[in-house]
């Protein structure tokens, strides 16, 4: 089974949460935590991740919290999970992951492109695309 890690999916989890928030109150890492159900320092490790790749905003004081850094509109699926992932691939042998036999295997053409329709995917797809529940594109 090719699966993400819990770390992408919580932290594209986490983004939508914050989305559905944008025009109202900011969220603290107590209260994403007990939605997401996972460790208030597990969500905080992965806002910190996404504050520094510049997708959230952290604020200080009372009705501190977090918050989207831009629009729901102009942030993509891959970027949330290249900031806390890195690159998406389907196989290990693509990129700078090259393998002894990337020359000559008869595979790696369909990882590829496995890895060139991820791609296609997750930069096509908004956070609010998911938010309003549209298809991908």
């Amino acid at each position: 089974m090719m699966t993400l890690s819990t770390r992408g999916r919580y932290a594209t989890r986490i983004m939508a949460l914050l989305a559905m928030e944008n025009e109202r109150d900011r969220l603290n890492k107590y209260q994403i935590a007990a939605t997401e159900s996972i460790s208030p320092g597990y969500a905080q490790q992965l806002l910190m991740v996404l504050r520094t790749a510049g997708l959230v905003n952290s604020h200080r004081g009372r009705g501190g919290g977090f918050s989207l850094a831009k629009p729901p509109e102009s942030i993509s699926v891959g970027d949330i999970l290249r900031a806390v992932e890195g690159a998406v691939m389907p196989a290990p042998c693509r990129g700078e992951y090259h393998c002894h036999r990337a020359a000559e295997c008869p595979t790696r053409p369909v990882w590829d492109e496995a890895a060139a329709m991820l791609e296609r995917l997750f930069a096509g797809t908004s956070l609010a695309d998911l938010v309003e529940g549209k298809p991908s594109r």
